[in-house]
């Protein structure tokens, strides 16, 4: 692995969303990069509240320039990382906090995220409207456990 890429601060101007939890951005040579949100996992496109999160970081992020950090490479070898906005807003902690996406504690040491979720699930906002909200991790195992039926 090329640790010279680790945790190194780049730029790029957001020019797509493809989910809640993963964007397009075009650097300074005019390179696309997709980069997977670090600590921070959404609803799935086709699951409930997908396109919700999808719409909320659109608003956030879409057509800004945004600072990153590249912290790892995830097993699709999309870029996983940090993405600060509007003057050091951290954008997983605002979509965490706004109740579109669960704190992804598996990758995550961030005890601050787990807050940001508890208050958002004890408000109501967001997904957690939804007592019954799956998890994009459950609804994934849930996708493949039907397909090994089949």
């Amino acid at each position: 692995m090329n640790y010279s890429l680790l945790f190194s601060q780049s730029k790029g101007k957001v020019i797509k969303i493809k989910d809640g939890d993963t964007i397009v951005v075009l650097l300074g040579n005019n390179h696309q990069e997709t980069l997977r949100l670090a600590e921070v996992d959404c609803p799935e496109n086709g699951q409930a509240f997908g396109k919700n999160a999808k719409q909320f970081t659109s608003s956030q992020v879409f057509g800004k320039m945004v600072i990153f950090y590249r912290v790892n490479k995830d097993r699709y070898r999309r870029t996983i990382a940090k993405i600060f906005y509007d003057d050091h807003k951290y954008l997983s902690a605002e979509i965490i906090k706004s109740g579109w996406g669960w704190w992804y504690f598996k990758a995550s040491k961030n005890t601050d995220l787990k807050s940001y979720e508890i208050n958002a699930k004890n408000s109501k906002i967001g997904l957690w409207k939804d007592n019954n909200a799956i998890s994009p991790w459950e609804f994934r195992n849930n996708k493949k456990k039907k397909k090994e039926v089949l």
